[in-house]
């Protein structure tokens, strides 16, 4: 099918009232009796992107399904708890990083504290969960089942995904300053820190509409190449991208020890001296003294060493994996709008 502008349009009003809902319900399930939390609350709504997980649940909703409505007040819930996850792992993670600026506002634990900032993590899971209960796994939404003949439960796969993504930042803490790090141990982390959640944002709307076991598998694909795809790019921004236009503070991942792809592949293309040279400049040139910008110099050399083209290969690559993953759904409007976002991975600027 040819995306004509109708059907884009057409796509694009539905998508915009869903995710109006989406962010309705979100401010409705954290409201709290307190002004207090309620204020942290209405300054972390700055955090809100893209809503790459939330777009990704609804958009495939209506790839799969085969009755209208595709996208049903489950996928809306599902959509909601998904953003509410990726929130308050933005809140951990600008504590670990110990950032200062998240989509160029003031990060909460440079506002508020680090105490504050781990609780309101906290009471945003909290949440999650707790909009994630209220799908009962007796209606007509969940009817799949399990490999061992039992009701599939939305709650324990959302778990499980959280549980994977924990894994993966834990993953990279132990590997902090770890100067030798290779591409499988980096992919490993960001597989399970970013696209686990992208992969099950997929595979949830996929089962709630009730697709068959072959569509579940390929749009749980076509997310977590997706996912890793989005990392890395994520990972370049950190040192090549503007940071007014990404909204970040840069420069965190060296900084706090964190190699990703284009420094572990400038690293492999040295030899042992020019690499021990290298990373003792780096243990002592991080520390920004004698008035040189560190971030600059790395920046240039990763650029010239085709480091930075090394690591967008690698994306370019795996978004055309992602949409290749999606031939196995017919082809609609709404699949053509998943073959746009994997596109618009590969150019985002934040």
């Amino acid at each position: 099918m040819i995306l004509t502008r109708e059907t884009d349009r057409a796509i694009g009003r539905q998508l915009t009232e869903q995710l109006a809902e989406v962010e309705c319900r979100f401010a409705a399930e954290l409201i709290s009796d307190l002004p207090a939390v309620n204020g942290l609350v209405e300054h972390i709504e700055q955090y809100r992107g893209k809503m790459l997980r939330p777009m990704l649940v609804l958009v495939t909703a209506m790839a799969t399904g085969r009755q209208e409505p595709s996208v049903t007040d489950a996928h809306r819930v599902v959509a909601t708890v998904m953003e509410m996850v990726h929130m308050a792992t933005l809140v951990h993670d600008d504590v670990l990083d110990e950032a200062e600026i998240r989509r160029q506002g003031v990060t909460v634990n440079s506002l508020s504290g680090n105490e504050t900032a781990v609780m309101l993590g906290d009471y945003l899971i909290s949440h999650a969960y707790h909009l994630c209960s209220s799908l009962d796994v007796s209606n007509d939404d969940v009817s799949r089942l399990s490999d061992d003949g039992s009701p599939i439960v939305v709650s324990r796969i959302v778990a499980d995904a959280t549980n994977t993504v924990c894994e993966g930042e834990l993953l990279q803490l132990t590997n902090r300053n770890n100067w030798a790090l290779d591409e499988g141990t980096y992919f490993e982390i960001i597989r399970r820190k970013t696209a686990s959640l992208c992969g099950v944002c997929c595979r949830l709307a996929a089962i709630l509409n009730d697709a068959d076991e072959a569509t579940v598998e390929a749009v749980d694909q076509f997310g977590q190449k997706l996912g890793v795809a989005f990392q890395i790019v994520d990972d370049l921004l950190d040192v090549v991208g503007d940071e007014e236009t990404v909204g970040k503070t840069l420069g965190r991942d060296l900084q706090k020890g964190k190699l990703t792809l284009p420094m572990i592949h400038c690293l492999s293309q040295l030899g042992t001296d020019e690499r021990d040279r290298f990373i003792g400049w780096l243990n002592v040139g991080l520390a920004r003294s004698n008035g040189v910008d560190p971030i600059q110099v790395i920046r240039r050399r990763l650029l010239e060493g085709g480091s930075v083209d090394y690591a967008r290969d690698w994306a370019m690559r795996l978004v055309e994996q992602a949409k290749e993953s999606l031939n196995e759904l017919p082809d609609s409007p709404a699949r053509s709008t998943l073959l746009q976002m994997a596109d618009a991975v590969i150019n985002r600027k934040s």
